[in-house]
């Protein structure tokens, strides 16, 4: 499967990948949700179904923002993992947040407003840095 791109314009270039309705949803799960299995995805509240899951899991392998490893118990079972290229996204999941906050309550009151978000308000920088230091310390002890 080789990802084909519309034209050469950077941003187009950029929604041609993340642009699809699970790429970031599927990043922000493991960035922010710590999934790591396929099971952990399909029991998420997203509920993608599975045939499409395994495709962008797969698209997101091939383009290097994720990568497939094993537990070192247990060999059998295949663990996902954010390479750095993923780990760059959380900027931009950050900023999807902030925007998502200050103008969709309006139209979807029940948006989450915990901790996350209140760290976000007040220090943008400090949360991204904490996010990706914290999945690189997760990763680094289990590898």
């Amino acid at each position: 499967m080789t990802q084909k791109f519309r034209c050469d314009c950077p941003f187009t270039s950029a929604i041609d990948i993340l642009g699809d309705k699970w790429m970031l949803v599927i990043v922000k799960q493991m960035l922010l949700e710590n999934k790591t299995t396929f099971k952990d995805f399909t029991e998420s509240d997203e509920a993608i179904a599975t045939n499409i899951l395994s495709t962008k899991l797969n698209l997101l392998e091939e383009l290097e923002i994720n990568t497939k490893t094993h537990p070192p118990n247990n060999i059998n079972s295949i663990l996902f993992v954010l390479t750095e290229l993923g780990l760059a996204l959380t900027p931009l999941l950050v900023e999807l947040a902030i925007w998502s906050d200050k103008h969709l309550r309006e139209f979807h009151p029940e948006i989450q407003d915990g901790d996350g978000l209140k760290f976000i308000r007040s220090n943008k920088e400090g949360f991204i840095n904490n996010i990706i230091n914290s999945y690189r310390q997760k990763w680094t002890a289990i590898q």
